[in-house]
């Protein structure tokens, strides 16, 4: 047995030692007040068989006149005296301490019965730790035990093929907690691999269309463009509308690639979110001329902890994400407010061509975009950075979609 397992016995008996410390603390406190209670009704009944209801007025007009003169010792001993000398101070303290002994015994013998109840109470909690302990030292053993076990590991690890779903198999009963681990292990370094090697995929071809147009009119500019002003004006905005897409893609893919690294620093402070929505809501206005902005505010001031210039970001995106899918004319809601559970949320609504379910489960992937998106500009990273911004945030997304009526997004706080 090792030194690890041998541990948890004392701490299970340090656990009991501590509940038993408390319970018997609160049990003397309850005890304190209920003879403190006791002493009190005792001496009320008693001063009112005596004085009947007059006897508060006869003790405050004692006691007034005690401390409206001079301090006098004697008379506030004759009021004491008086207010215990009414019935057998001996016998209530005696009939007291039996009563309290009693509820004592009583709180005792309880306790006794419960200890087997909290002693399985503090087994199930102590159990994960003890598994633990128990697999800490099989692999203990087993590094001096059995040479061959490790052996056996190098082999089956050389053996598997990396790029498969090949899964490691010991075939031993006592590595079967050391296979169960490697294989999730296995499971999460391939996911891992391949949303890595899908990103770049994603990222070469979505590179490769505005670098083909920019070579092909290159090659147009080369071989007419000297002499056909035609040529040359449309391959110089061609060039420069594919060179701006471009730039705003790579912006796109270091801003991940930063934030992935854990190199962006939020600047976190106080915002008010009625005045972040109207600042976007008149640069939308201004920006964006085919479509009808109209905004709705809290009705209370709403202020979080924030990022105010990612907040933003996120904003924009889901603002320009709606301009792309809501025909012209057609009205965009922004909007700030509350939720039922009391969250703070940032709101962008549009009429645009909504989005299917299983849209919604991948909208925020890399580069995905809807079968009904594709003939829609855009490089599909949008809304993978705007779900990192709000995770940075510790919000969430809440989405309602139908398709033909629009997209109701939410950016929960």
């Amino acid at each position: 047995m090792s030194s690890r397992q041998s541990e948890l016995p004392s701490i299970k008996k340090k656990i009991h030692r501590l509940w038993i410390k408390e319970k018997i603390k609160r049990f003397l406190m309850e005890d304190i007040f209920i003879a403190v209670i006791m002493h009190f009704f005792f001496v009320v009944s008693n001063a009112y068989l005596r004085f009947g209801d007059k006897f508060v007025s006869r003790y405050i007009d004692k006691w007034n006149n005690i401390i409206g003169n001079d301090y006098n010792r004697k008379e506030l001993e004759e009021l004491f005296f008086e207010i215990y000398n009414q019935g057998s101070m001996y016998e209530f303290y005696r009939y007291m301490g039996i009563a309290l002994l009693a509820i004592f015994i009583v709180q005792i013998i309880g306790l006794i019965i419960s200890y087997p109840f909290e002693n399985r109470k503090i087994g199930r909690i102590l159990r994960p730790i003890n598994e633990l302990a128990l697999k800490a030292d099989e692999l203990s053993r087993l590094s001096f035990d059995d040479e061959d076990k490790y052996r056996m590991i190098e082999n089956a690890i050389d053996n598997i093929d990396p790029g498969e779903d090949d899964k490691l198999s010991f075939n031993n009963s006592d590595l079967k907690g050391v296979e169960a681990a490697m294989n999730n292990l296995l499971v999460r370094m391939r996911e891992s691999y391949r949303q890595q090697a899908r990103f770049v995929n994603d990222a070469s071809h979505e590179l490769r269309t505005p670098i083909a147009v920019i070579e092909g009119y290159a090659n147009m500019l080369k071989r007419w463009g000297k002499d056909d002003d035609k040529v040359l004006e449309e391959s110089i905005t061609a060039i420069s509308h594919e060179s701006e897409h471009m730039k705003h893609l790579v912006e796109q893919l270091l801003f991940l690639a930063r934030g992935d690294s854990g190199k962006t620093v939020l600047e976190m402070k106080d915002i008010s979110l009625n005045n972040l929505m109207k600042e976007i809501y008149e640069e939308s206005l201004m920006i964006d001329e085919d479509h009808l902005y109209r905004f709705s505010k809290s009705e209370e001031d709403i202020v979080v902890r924030a990022d105010e210039g990612m907040l933003k970001q996120a904003v924009r995106i889901l603002i320009d994400n709606a301009a792309k899918y809501t025909a012209k004319g057609e009205d965009i809601f922004l909007s700030t407010g509350k939720t039922d559970k009391e969250e703070p949320y940032l709101r962008v609504q549009d009429s645009g061509i909504g989005m299917d379910e299983k849209d919604i489960d991948h909208m925020f992937e890399r580069f995905y975009r809807a079968d009904e998106a594709r003939n829609t500009q855009g490089t599909g990273l949008g809304l993978s950075i705007a779900k990192w911004i709000v995770d940075k945030h510790k919000g969430h997304f809440e989405i309602t979609s139908v398709t033909g009526i629009g997209t109701r997004i939410s950016i929960v706080l």
